[in-house]
């Protein structure tokens, strides 16, 4: 994207937050309620409780932010009530603009470390990684098998042909069996990927992803233009796997530093439950049917991240 572009999504993100917040839950007073005009704070308030001229904020929600300094950005994030997320997501949107794509974009990661994979080989539950776009660049043999529904064939997932989370969750109909949680899983999976697109928004693959999925899907579409963002380090989930039917997992995401862009995510499930049961069923259906699904090739070499 253009740093025009992301001036302009700077105050849509704004708008969105603003939208979000009534005067009355920031204790101010409301004189002319039937005149409003906003679901939410007008410009005037936000500027009000952030301790700025209107005339100021409004040039920063049409993106004018050039020379705005940090302050300003908190000020402007304590007046919207941003979350952490959120007020990360602001700062990366100023700083693509201000910095442009030469500064602001990090280095990419153009090889699948064979220390990564180790990692990934020697857990004992599901775990791979994902990259800023959410395809799944490596894993272990159980996240292959506990992900088979993602690929054309479930029998012979191919690591060489990485899958994409989120094109999956809009464009494939199994997708709704594989997430009970569908709506759930939606809305994670397009907040996601807006904050990781805010911290790399140069990035080609990315903005491609968002426009096939935009024209493809309009559930996608709809929440896109929501502007919401999250963080996704611990939790879980649940699942309906073809093979072993429902599984509630935790799990654990860490960012690789070394790897810009990479996410190393681990599943692990309660121990003694019967999603642990069927973790172990779903194993010995692995080992059975998937056989060495590896994504480093025989010869031990890296290989090279499909999204670089």
């Amino acid at each position: 994207m253009e740093s025009t572009e992301r001036a302009a999504e700077i105050g849509q993100f704004l708008a969105s937050r603003r939208a979000k917040i009534t005067p009355e839950h920031v204790g101010l007073p409301v004189y002319d309620a039937a005149k409003r005009r906003v679901p939410g704070l007008r410009r005037q308030e936000v500027a009000t409780l952030a301790g700025l001229s209107v005339d100021y904020y409004t040039q920063i929600e049409r993106g004018k932010v050039t020379g705005v300094s940090e302050s300003v950005l908190d000020a402007i994030a304590r007046a919207l009530e941003l979350d952490d997320a959120e007020r990360s997501h602001l700062f990366d949107l100023h700083r693509a603009v201000t910095t442009g794509p030469q500064r602001s974009r990090p280095r990419r990661t153009k090889t699948i470390r064979p220390m990564v994979q180790r990692l990934c080989d020697n857990y004992l539950g599901p775990a791979f990684v994902r990259n800023a776009r959410h395809d799944l660049v490596c894993g272990n043999q159980l996240a292959y098998a506990f992900y088979s529904p993602l690929y054309a064939d479930p029998l012979h997932p191919d690591p060489s042909q990485p899958v994409n989370f989120v094109r999956f969750c809009f464009l494939d109909p199994r997708a709704r069996e594989f997430y009970p949680d569908w709506d759930l899983m939606a809305d994670s999976s397009v907040n996601l990927l807006r904050t990781d697109a805010g911290r790399d928004p140069y990035d080609r693959s990315i903005s491609d992803l968002v426009g096939e999925l935009s024209i493809r899907s309009e559930e996608f579409r709809v929440r896109w233009a929501k502007h919401n963002v999250r963080l996704h380090y611990t939790g879980s989930k649940n699942f309906h796997h073809p093979v072993v039917g429902d599984i509630t997992i935790g799990y654990e995401t860490m960012p690789l530093p070394a790897d810009p862009g990479l996410v190393l995510t681990l599943y692990s499930p309660e121990p003694g439950s019967p999603s642990a049961d069927a973790m172990t069923l779903l194993a010995n259906w692995a080992a059975t049917n998937l056989g060495n699904t590896t994504a480093v090739d025989s010869a031990g070499q890296q290989r090279v991240d499909p999204s670089s």
